[in-house]
């Protein structure tokens, strides 16, 4: 079974995702911002990673970087409901740092899944 982190600190959410991809057959590991993703991604093998941009803490952004540092390979989806800025800037930055995808919110659950399967497979 694939295993996925999400990183989101917004519990509705968090949870939303989970359940989602939790039904469509993959196992799923959850953190409330990227610090304590960082530290499970450092723990655990995930075959890929959703993270959101705009967190306390440790935001999106930085948490890629030191991902991609950690393992180069790493498969990211980022999402973003925007901030100070719209969540196309955002978004736009994550792909430029090498997110493989990239949603605003609120997720449209099949092309998420859909994005997930290209990644990973079932």
């Amino acid at each position: 079974m694939k295993k996925i982190l999400i990183i989101e600190d917004d519990r509705f959410v968090q949870s939303m995702l989970r359940q989602t991809i939790e039904r469509a057959g993959y196992q799923v590991e959850t953190a409330d911002n990227g610090s304590i993703g960082l530290d499970l991604y450092a723990s655990q093998a995930f075959d890929a990673v959703i993270t959101d941009l705009i967190m306390p803490d440790t935001e999106g952004i930085e948490t890629i970087c030191k991902m991609k540092k950690m393992n180069a390979g790493v498969k990211v989806i980022a999402i973003s409901g925007g901030g100070r800025n719209r969540a196309e800037d955002y978004l736009f930055l994550a792909k430029k740092l090498g997110a493989c995808y990239t949603f605003s919110k609120p997720v449209d659950r099949k092309q998420l899944l859909s994005a997930l399967h290209a990644l990973v497979g079932d």
